[in-house]
C-alpha cells in the first residue's frame, strides 16, 4: 500500500511542477539543452548564490547544503529500495540513512531558529483575504507596512510543513527504538514514520522546486 501512494505521490508532485513550468515559466527558461544545464547547475550552485560575507550569512548557506545533501541521501535511501524492489530498508542503504538522519534533524533544526523569521506569514501574503475581511469589518486600509527580505507565500508554506513533518518523522522513529510499545505499537510507529517521510519529502521537493524558480528570476 505505501509503495503505490509513494509512487502516486511522487507521479503527481512531478507533474504538477512540470506543469507549473510550462503554464509559468521563468523568465528566460527554456527546454534547450543550455538551459536544461543551467537549471542543474542552479540547483548545485543555490546555497552559494549571493553568498555573504557575515558569520551568519556564511552559517546559513553551509548549513542549507548540508542539509540539501542529507535530505538528498535519505530521499534515494529509504525510497529506493521501497519503490523500485519492493523491499524494506536494509544492508548498507540503512547504515547511509541512519548516518544521514540526525545530521539532517540537526540542521532543520538550525534552520528553523535561524530562518523563522524570513518565514512569517504576514497580510501581504494573503491580500484577497486581507481585503475581504477589511470590507467585511470595515475597517480602513492601514499604511503600507516596510518591506522584509523574506520567502513568498509558498516557500513559507513549504518551509513550516517541513517543519511540522519532521517532528512526527523523528518522534516515531526515536520512539520505536525503546521497548515500550507491542508489536502492534511498533507497526503503527513504522507506519508513521513512512507517511511523514513520504509528505515531508514532497514539501521539500516542491520548496527546492520554489527557491529555484526565484533565484532564476533574478
Amino acid at each position: 500500500m505505501f509503495r503505490i501512494v509513494s509512487i502516486i505521490g511522487f507521479i503527481v508532485c512531478f507533474a504538477g511542477i512540470g506543469a507549473c513550468c510550462l503554464v509559468r515559466p521563468c523568465k528566460g527558461c527554456g527546454w534547450g539543452g543550455g538551459q536544461i544545464l543551467g537549471r542543474l547547475m542552479c540547483l548545485f550552485l543555490l546555497p552559494f548564490i549571493k553568498w555573504r560575507l557575515s558569520l551568519l550569512g556564511i552559517l546559513k548557506k553551509l548549513v542549507y547544503w548540508v542539509a540539501l545533501i542529507c535530505f538528498f541521501l535519505l530521499l534515494v535511501t529509504g525510497f529506493a529500495q521501497r519503490l523500485l524492489l519492493g523491499e524494506a530498508i536494509s544492508g548498507y542503504w540503512l547504515m547511509l540513512h541512519a548516518t544521514c538522519a540526525p545530521v539532517f534533524a540537526i540542521c532543520l533544526a538550525l534552520l528553523a531558529l535561524m530562518w523563522a523569521p524570513r518565514c512569517v506569514f504576514r497580510w501581504g501574503d494573503w491580500p484577497r483575504l486581507e481585503g475581504l475581511i477589511r470590507r467585511v469589518i470595515r475597517l480602513e486600509a492601514d499604511a503600507a507596512e516596510p518591506a522584509i527580505e523574506g520567502f513568498n507565500l509558498g516557500q513559507k508554506i513549504t518551509f513550516w510543513l517541513i517543519i511540522v513533518l519532521a517532528l512526527p518523522l523523528i518522534l516515531s522513529i526515536v520512539s520505536s527504538m525503546f521497548p515500550l510499545f507491542g508489536t502492534h505499537g511498533q507497526e503503527l510507529l513504522l507506519d508513521a514514520h513512512r507517511y511523514s517521510a513520504l509528505l515531508l519529502a514532497l514539501a521539500a521537493i516542491v520548496h527546492t522546486y520554489l527557491m529555484i524558480r526565484i533565484q532564476m528570476k533574478e
